[in-house]
């Protein structure tokens, strides 16, 4: 096992009371030029830079490669790695050549369906699920690999995984949270919340001694797109006093409410202790983060 794991985000949880991190989804094709941008513009003002990994199962440039032009332009990368379009063979190739290209950082998810995303017809492969996926980066941190045998030279991944406070039934989700925490996340972040309350009786089951737990903000342009949370994504909920906030914005003026929101939602979350930090994820506005970090002061 590597004797220095060197990752900033993991040494942000020891040296801060609140950390923050924030999403960089990668583009459809070869131009990064805007993708470069967003990284110069959030890089010193963020813990952790987290790589979507063909998110809602659209292909994009490969998480990796974008966390390599993170590390090139001096930020922290976070690389997400999904079970979905690799086998154990292929995920663990991933995450070797992650580790000598300078990522330190890895989030295990199991990943969409293919059935959401742009190329339906594809072959799900799924052999593992984000705990195995956990397990076997434990194994890669042993200087194994995932059959038992000697690496030559192993890794040492700050490994984090995904939950979700709002699912319901909550019973499920935290029986997989413990599943988790035992193959070796040691950070957490959450399905975007909303309803902060709720979130705080999520916080009172799930706290575990040395676990981060990271709340997700997502940030809302429109009453629109709250409306359509709630109707069609699992495990978000927007209360009804947010989605009329957001109504009563005029619209030009919507995505500023929204920002405020999202800056109150953390100033809360930091100043109560409610948790270890917050993960922004602004999905195609990535350019708004520094404008939700200064709502938050």
């Amino acid at each position: 096992m590597a004797s220095n794991n060197g990752s900033a985000f993991r040494k942000a949880f020891e040296t801060k009371d609140f950390v923050v991190t924030a999403e960089i989804g990668p583009p459809k094709g070869t131009d990064i030029s805007r993708m470069v941008e967003h990284i110069e513009a959030l890089k010193d003002v963020v813990d952790g830079l987290n790589v979507t990994d063909n998110q809602s199962s659209v292909m994009r440039i490969s998480s990796l490669a974008v966390c390599r032009v993170i590390l090139d332009h001096g930020g922290e990368p976070i690389l997400q790695l999904t079970c979905r379009d690799r086998n154990r063979l292929a995920l663990q190739s991933e995450l070797l050549a992650a580790w000598i290209l300078g990522v330190r950082n890895v989030l295990c998810l199991t990943g969409d369906y293919i059935s959401v995303g742009d190329h339906p017809q594809a072959k799900p492969v799924f052999d593992l699920d984000s705990v195995q996926l956990l397990q076997t980066v434990g194994m890669l941190n042993q200087g194994k690999d995932l059959a038992g045998n000697d690496l030559e030279g192993g890794t040492d991944f700050f490994a984090g995984a995904v939950v979700t406070p709002e699912a319901d039934p909550i019973e499920p989700q935290m029986i997989k949270f413990q599943k988790k925490i035992a193959a070796g996340a040691r950070f957490f972040q959450t399905q975007a919340i909303y309803d902060v309350d709720n979130f705080k009786r999520f916080m009172e089951r799930a706290e575990a001694d040395g676990v981060k737990i990271m709340a997700g903000i997502v940030l809302l342009v429109s009453p629109g797109m709250a409306k359509y949370m709630n109707k069609n994504v699992p495990g978000i909920f927007v209360p009804d006093a947010l989605i009329e906030e957001m109504a009563e914005a005029p619209k030009g003026k919507r995505l500023e409410a929204g920002i405020r929101i999202a800056g109150r939602m953390i100033r809360q979350l930091r100043d109560e202790k409610l948790c270890h930090g917050a993960h922004i994820m602004a999905i195609g506005k990535e350019e708004c983060v520094p404008r939700i970090l200064e709502a938050a002061e």
